[in-house]
């Protein structure tokens, strides 16, 4: 094994050569590519893992292919999360809940559903030493990544979850489902309220689960008031590119620490390794091959 393979090596394909596989539309942003291909020459695994553009026409021939293909495992993406829990086998518990699958783990011709998403970002808060348990934490956003964020942030033991969104009913019906998880001070607000500002100035972990600052877009308007930032906040941005966002940029300005969203997309990409292979991911392969394909330091 090579620790320092580049990532853009080339793959061997064989007869033999298991497939997995990441579907979007589109998906020819993806970096999940580089990232698991560098796990697998890093383990010697005769595997290679593809992107394939899928419709959301298509999607439901897609999943027919995979049993038919014999394709291992698949990443889903942008727009197929929410539209796969209802056309694999079985579905995970904490996929269920949040309503998307990011997984599918082709299991002797049984598709299972998964969603890593919590667990690459509960991995990524404690990798920053912002583990949530017996935290007041803000959440911005409430769509899919939302979800994903506000129960494992219930699971993992918050003490109060505040969701802002600009549609209220949106943030009160996501609010429900962490109390449901075991966080019963879960609550929504208007992005627009008032007391957006008091309730970050009260926290001790932002959340940016939203797209607002994302590339080529970097540049849009703040969601919260840069003046409610403090130095006792730790800020996590869901957002990977720019590696420093507006909203990171504004709480380093204000003392507060601040992460960008890699860690928690290699620690997901990890974990559906694992779930495909039942091996162990080499995370700082991965990282490492990301980072190369982001051109990250």
């Amino acid at each position: 094994m090579r620790e320092n393979a580049p990532s853009e090596a080339a793959v061997t394909v064989r007869g033999t050569t298991r497939i997995a596989a990441v579907w979007g539309w589109p998906v020819r942003h993806s970096f999940s590519p580089p990232m698991h291909n560098a796990a697998f020459r890093h383990l010697g695994m005769d595997w290679c893992y593809v992107p394939f553009e899928v419709s959301p026409e298509a999607l439901p021939d897609a999943v027919r292919a995979v049993r038919a293909l014999g394709i291992v495992g698949v990443n889903a993406t942008i727009p197929h999360k929410e539209a796969l829990v209802g056309l694999v086998d079985e579905v995970d518990p904490e996929a269920l809940a949040v309503g998307a699958v990011n997984t599918i783990h082709n299991d002797g011709g049984v598709l299972r559903g998964y969603s890593t998403d919590g667990e690459g970002f509960l991995g990524a808060l404690r990798d920053e030493g912002a583990d949530p348990a017996g935290k007041r934490v803000v959440v911005l956003g409430a769509g899919g990544s939302a979800r994903s964020v506000v129960v494992s942030l219930a699971r993992a033991g918050a003490s109060a979850i505040t969701i802002a969104n600009r549609t209220l009913s949106r943030a009160e019906v996501l609010a429900e489902l962490g109390n449901e998880w075991g966080c019963k001070t879960t609550r929504g607000v208007s992005l627009d309220a008032g007391g957006l500002r008091e309730c970050i100035r009260e926290a001790e972990i932002l959340v940016n689960a939203t797209s607002v600052g994302m590339h080529p877009r970097a540049d849009a308007p703040l969601l919260v008031p840069e003046d409610g930032l403090h130095p006792n906040l730790f800020v996590y941005d869901l957002i990977y590119n720019p590696p420093v966002t507006r909203l990171m940029a504004a709480a380093q300005r204000r003392g507060a620490r601040a992460a960008n969203g890699l860690r928690m997309l290699v620690l997901q990409g990890a974990a559906s390794f694992r779930i495909w292979t039942g091996q162990q991911p080499p995370v700082a392969v991965m990282e490492r091959a990301l980072r190369q394909a982001l051109s990250q330091p």
